[in-house]
């Protein structure tokens, strides 16, 4: 549907190019007026084609409107060439209403009155047609204003709701970018006096910095996940910039941001390349890592393959696995969350899965589980 001139032209150009197509149609039914017809046809066809054509987004927010008036003279023609019968223009008349409804406001449907009665009526009375069908007029408009200006009330309804939603997604927006940013400077002062006092420190003193020291690490997660989280719901989509790597090379380099111990295994042949944005694809790594590392067990084994026409990253531990109540939601936000995470790690990996036109799926092993990433072969590098 969409809003605004260009939607409203383009489903204008859609109406007339149908209302075109039923005058040729009626070639076949009365080929004695098929002159006449082929007329309005070609005139439909014409304001269809500058409808569609025109660019209405250069405009003002009812440039569209305008269209009506051709519209409504093109009806005009058709009850002319029918010899006055308006059982097909009549509802074409109140559809060209439902139209306006939908996209311009009140006034510009009661200024459509004028032409819209001038269209209808004029043709009935060049024709010859009793007073008894002039008088449809006086219950045709009256319904087609009716029809639309309910349809103008609930669609202005709709369009408020959604400049309001969009207002409290931008305060939210505002409110996550500068949390996120404004957390991480007094944050990493934090750190280092923490890791200072550490070195020193014994005992209770000693477990006490270590529990301060997980807390801090926890809430820079947050932050970082959170930048993460709007980096993706501010654009609906990520821009990609997909290149072809060694794949081997390419997890060596992320794992090496990371210290696990024991360390973690790599199970890639050599030669095997993937089809990645490099930074997204560390993100994906390290996010999978990570969560094997904080709610599995080792061994962690990373494992990339080609399988058909997508290559599988598989991120292995060998923990207790997945408790069923978290199956159906483990990749949505702050799905699992806890004392060790915040619950947008994997909710990031299904969504930079998604970016690349793979998915994310968890696969249950014995014992453990396998987080799997998959991500297609581009068509250049597929043999």
């Amino acid at each position: 549907m969409g809003t605004g001139p260009r939607a409203a032209a383009r489903q204008s150009a859609a109406l007339l190019a149908l209302a075109g197509a039923l005058a040729l149609l009626g070639i076949l039914n009365d080929p004695g007026q098929s002159a006449k017809l082929l007329l309005v046809a070609v005139c439909d066809g014409v304001v269809s084609l500058f409808a569609f054509l025109f660019p209405w987004h250069r405009t003002g927010r009812n440039a569209a409107a305008w269209l009506g008036l051709p519209a409504f003279a093109v009806l005009g023609l058709s009850t002319w060439s029918f010899g006055g019968v308006a059982t097909g223009t009549g509802p074409f008349l109140v559809l060209l209403y439902a139209w306006a409804g939908l996209h311009f406001p009140r006034w510009i449907l009661l200024a459509y009155l004028v032409p819209a009665t001038l269209a209808y009526l004029v043709p009935l009375i060049v024709t010859d047609q009793p007073e008894s069908i002039l008088g449809s007029a006086f219950v045709l408009m009256p319904i087609a204003l009716a029809v639309a200006m309910l349809i103008e009330a609930h669609a202005r309804h709709l369009r408020d709701d959604r400049e309001r939603l969009a207002r409290i997604e931008q305060w939210r927006s505002a409110m996550m970018n500068t949390l996120a940013h404004d957390v991480r400077s007094p944050l990493s002062a934090i750190q280092i006096v923490l890791d200072e006092l550490r070195e020193d420190a014994t005992g209770v003193p000693a477990r006490m910095l270590d529990m301060a020291r997980r807390q801090t690490a926890r809430i820079n997660r947050l932050a970082d996940a959170l930048l993460d989280v709007q980096r993706i719901d501010s654009t609906g989509h990520l821009k990609l910039d997909r290149q072809l790597y060694p794949a081997r090379e390419l997890v060596t380099d992320a794992l090496s941001y990371i210290r696990v111990d024991p360390p973690i295994e790599v199970e890639i042949d050599a030669g095997t390349t993937i089809w990645v944005d490099k930074q997204r694809f560390e993100q994906v790594l390290l996010n999978l890592v990570s969560n094997a590392h904080r709610y599995g067990s080792a061994p962690i084994v990373v494992r990339l393959a080609r399988d058909g026409d997508v290559d599988r990253l598989e991120v292995r531990d060998h923990g207790p696995g997945i408790p069923d109540s978290l199956r159906e939601n483990l990749f949505g936000q702050f799905a699992v969350g806890g004392a060790e995470g915040v619950g947008l790690g994997l909710f990031i990996v299904r969504q930079l899965a998604e970016a690349h036109a793979g998915r994310a799926v968890a696969e249950a092993r014995d014992p453990g589980v396998a987080m799997v990433v998959t991500f297609p072969v581009t068509p250049d590098f597929s043999g």
